[in-house]
């Protein structure tokens, strides 16, 4: 079970100056005063992310206990990190920036929508994946309907390579904006998936427009 993260305490304001930006400011604090990036560093996480998995993982119970997992994104391995401390046998991790070595995960640097990609995945994980994760998001650019459309883009994307790496039975999540999965994307899902569920994790912070879809019961390739 995932332990509760404390809410804030005394909050840490900077000074202007140093150099700074007032967006590298307001970054700064943010960081200096979110619980989750104070409770990352204390229990050895990654990144503050982790706790949105592992709420993700106390909620639907995702990641296969002896399994493989494939993580989309996977910089700078936070995802990985949990899903292996969660029982996972081998965890598969794909991104555009170099990731750490982190024992019990194959780390591969490269766009995961590359022509080659896919069979390079493949032959990491030995066979199927019984969770395909994607935390994939674009540069945003402020405009909603042109952040939705890319990272629907994304999305889709991840849910091809899902579609033919998973095993029958396999789960997939991936990241979204308000406003949730397209029509055809939804259907896609429930075609393929026996449960689709959208949801935000607490570890999520409050003005972020990001959520999950959560698909489970993969029925296997038609």
């Amino acid at each position: 079970m995932t332990t509760p993260v404390a809410g804030r305490g005394l909050h840490v304001a900077l000074r202007s100056g140093a150099g700074r930006t007032p967006s590298s400011r307001r970054w700064l604090e943010r960081q200096l005063n979110d619980p989750y990036v104070r409770a990352a560093q204390q229990r050895g996480w990654r990144s503050r992310a982790a706790f949105k998995l592992l709420e993700l993982d106390q909620r639907f119970q995702l990641i296969p206990r002896g399994g493989a997992v494939l993580d989309l994104g996977a910089a700078p391995g936070g995802w990985a990190q949990v899903a292996l401390a969660q029982g996972a046998a081998r965890v598969v991790g794909v991104d555009l920036l170099p990731i750490d070595p982190l024992p019990g995960a194959s780390f591969l640097q490269g766009d995961f929508h590359d022509p080659e990609m896919p069979a390079r995945l493949a032959a990491s994980l030995g066979g199927t994946a019984a969770l395909v994760l994607s935390d994939l998001a674009p540069n945003t650019t402020g405009h909603t309907a042109t952040d939705h459309v890319r990272i629907m883009a994304l999305a889709e994307l991840a849910l091809d390579l899902a579609a033919a790496v998973l095993a029958p039975g396999g789960a997939f999540v991936t990241k979204l904006f308000q406003g949730g999965a397209e029509r055809t994307m939804l259907a896609r899902l429930k075609r393929d998936f026996a449960t689709v569920r959208h949801a935000k994790p607490p570890a999520s912070r409050k003005e972020s427009r990001e959520l999950y879809v959560v698909a489970k019961g993969f029925r296997g390739q038609t």
